[in-house]
């Protein structure tokens, strides 16, 4: 934070913060990641990588604004990200794109945890359209999104 940033002054309001910060800084990487997806897919799926590289983008912006009214500076995005595998064709696209989406259930599900009012509903929604985005990508669900990256 920068010294013209308020800090959360409970205890409650820094893990807020802190899941806030999270939250965006997984959707800084899902942006990358997702220009990564979008030139290694076909036609058939390449306006689903850019839906939902456009839908990361405003959940990204809302993060941003998020933090903000949290008292605090966002984060910037890195000028890179590295990727969890090598990503030379369609399938290895398409397994990054279930990544992401994985990850960032799992981002969002410490978000809703730990904030409250209308942030947790933004958690709750940014946790749900990542399960089913990873769903549509992967081809099938799992029993609890975002917990199960946990285990």
């Amino acid at each position: 934070m920068t010294a013209t940033t308020r800090s959360p002054a409970s205890r409650a309001g820094r893990e807020t913060l802190a899941a806030a910060q999270a939250a965006l800084a997984a959707e800084h990487a899902t942006v990358y990641g997702y220009g990564v997806v979008g030139g290694r897919v076909d036609d058939a799926r390449a306006a689903e990588a850019r839906e939902a590289y456009d839908a990361h983008r405003a959940r990204r912006d809302a993060m941003s604004r998020a933090v903000r009214d949290l008292g605090a500076e966002p984060e910037a995005a890195a000028p890179a990200y590295a990727l969890p595998f090598p990503v030379p064709d369609q399938a290895a696209a398409v397994r990054l794109a279930v990544e992401l989406e994985s990850r960032l259930a799992a981002v969002y599900a410490d978000l809703v945890r730990a904030a409250t009012g209308g942030l947790r509903g933004e958690a709750a929604a940014g946790l749900r359209e990542a399960a089913v985005r990873a769903v549509r990508w992967r081809g099938g669900s799992v029993a609890f999104p975002g917990l199960t990256e946990r285990a």
